[in-house]
């Protein structure tokens, strides 16, 4: 195997070291981008709902950013959501601010029961910009 490509985000690294995962891998053209959560400096989750996708958010643009790429270049997301069934709505008024316009990418939301401590997660893969593309 040939040795990953990973991309690290400015700050963070002691959250991917503790952990033992890298926060996003470019291979093939494409850009495989860990699930990213609303996670404060020390790493504790954001106590506020919105504010923790904000910032779920903000940290996942810091990869995309780190790749040379934006959330433009995303092409499937996967989002997971404690309790979908009363924050869905929350969490969605959060969304339309980071989304950009249409085409949208695609997208699978999934509920679950635990996220660590955080009530969202979101996971993406982009298209990195060939060569030529730039």
């Amino acid at each position: 195997m040939t040795k990953r490509d990973v991309v690290f985000p400015p700050g963070r690294q002691a959250l991917y070291d503790r952990n033992h995962y890298s926060p996003a891998i470019r291979a093939n053209g494409f850009l495989f981008v860990s699930g990213q959560v609303g996670s404060q400096e020390d790493g504790s989750p954001e106590p506020d709902l919105q504010a923790q996708v904000r910032r779920a958010f903000d940290n996942l643009n810091g990869i995309l950013k780190a790749a040379g790429s934006s959330f433009e270049d995303v092409i499937d997301v996967t989002v997971f959501m404690v309790d979908p069934q009363s924050t869905f709505e929350t969490i969605w008024e959060v969304v339309p601010d980071y989304w950009g316009q249409a085409p949208y990418p695609t997208l699978t939301a999934v509920g679950v029961t635990w996220l660590y401590g955080f009530d969202f997660e979101i996971k993406v893969i982009a298209k990195l910009a060939q060569q030529g593309d730039q």
